[in-house]
């Protein structure tokens, strides 16, 4: 169609167009803002909110409690093992010791030093009994650290098993909270895309047309944009059946509007000549005819071969003579392009010279 307009009429177009993209970009700034701040309507969920937390207060205090517990006992087992192997120490210095003093008594037989072989033998069975108390001890701390690290561990588990329940039940509550925002994001989308059709069907070809292109890119924008990525999933059935439903729908209305169109055109081909241009507006003509087609059924016609005339699809006139000059003309032309001529015949009107005064000089 730009072929048929005006080079001012080009550019205000240009600029009218502009104007429409503008317009839809802040119209999706906005729809944006607003569809970000949807989920903001529903409170914010946490897994406490699903557990049972009596429950759950008691089980965590029990592992603070078993934690403190096995922290004591792994002091206590350090210190035990530290008094076992200083035990260990003196009973093995005792131990060289007193083998030292047998192997001098050994050498020398003096029957009086007896009693000292006792005392010295009651002394090595001490420490000896010393490390075992040492040892009974570092087992006794080692079990108490098994025991808390089990007890933790327990509840743990039962915690656990809780916080398992409740994150079924907040998964749960998710998805219902991800399908209510989607339809929020429904009712406020689809009413702009049912008014975008409605002002494409009846509005575009008005005087206010920039903002009604640019609605209806916001309201495209907003629906395939803001909405469908939030559509929920449910393991992908919902996207294809929702893709399903909206495809027959699209093809369907699609095959419907082919099926008029087809006939409107059969009924129109079957009009006389005269009536089939009158309903056809110039500058449709135009456009069509600059793209190589027939105006009338749309079909491609060669318009460079000076031989053809009429459409060899449909039958209407697509060049004629002119009345004044007889020059092959376009059908569709307003004006004979060789003399001017109006396309119903009459002459141009030539222009009166218009005469000015010439003021005396005084």
């Amino acid at each position: 169609m730009s072929k048929a307009l005006r080079l001012s009429e080009k550019w205000f177009h240009r600029g009218l167009w502009l104007v429409a993209f503008i317009f839809a970009g802040f119209l999706i700034g906005l729809g944006g803002t607003v569809v970000g701040d949807l989920p903001k309507v529903e409170k914010r969920l946490m897994l406490d909110d699903f557990l049972d937390r009596p429950a759950a207060e008691r089980l965590r205090e029990g592992i603070k409690q078993s934690q403190r517990a096995a922290q004591g006992a792994q002091t206590a087992l350090e210190q035990a093992r530290l008094k076992h192997r200083v035990a260990q120490s003196d009973t093995q210095s005792a131990r060289e010791t007193f083998n030292n003093w047998l192997a001098t008594r050994r050498a020398t037989q003096l029957s009086d030093q007896d009693p000292e072989l006792i005392a010295r033998t009651r002394a090595l069975d001490g420490l000896r009994q010393a490390e075992r108390d040492a040892k009974t001890r570092v087992e006794q701390q080692e079990q108490a650290a098994l025991d808390a690290r089990q007890a933790e561990a327990k509840t743990q588990e039962q915690l656990r098993e809780l916080e398992r329940v409740a994150q079924d039940k907040l998964n749960a509550e998710y998805r219902r909270v991800e399908l209510r925002v989607f339809l929020y994001r429904l009712a406020l989308t689809l009413p702009l895309l049912v008014a975008a059709g409605w002002l494409f069907k009846v509005k575009r070809h008005t005087t206010y047309w920039p903002f009604v292109w640019g609605f209806i890119f916001f309201a495209l924008f907003a629906f395939f944009v803001e909405l469908v990525p939030y559509l929920p999933s449910y393991g992908g059935y919902v996207r294809y059946v929702v893709g399903i439903i909206v495809t027959v729908l699209v093809g369907r209305q699609a095959i419907i509007s082919l099926n008029r169109y087809l006939e409107r055109q059969k009924l129109a081909e079957q009009l006389p000549d005269a009536q089939r241009r009158e309903e056809l507006s110039y500058d449709t003509a135009l456009t069509r005819l600059s793209k190589g087609v027939c105006p009338g059924c749309e079909r491609a016609v060669d318009l460079k071969n000076t031989a053809i005339d009429f459409c060899p699809h449909c039958g209407i006139g697509l060049h004629d003579h002119c009345a004044v000059c007889t020059t092959r003309k376009s059908a569709f032309a307003k004006f004979c392009h060789a003399c001017g001529a109006a396309g119903d015949g009459r002459k141009p009107v030539p222009e009166t010279a218009s005469v000015l005064p010439v003021r005396e000089n005084r």
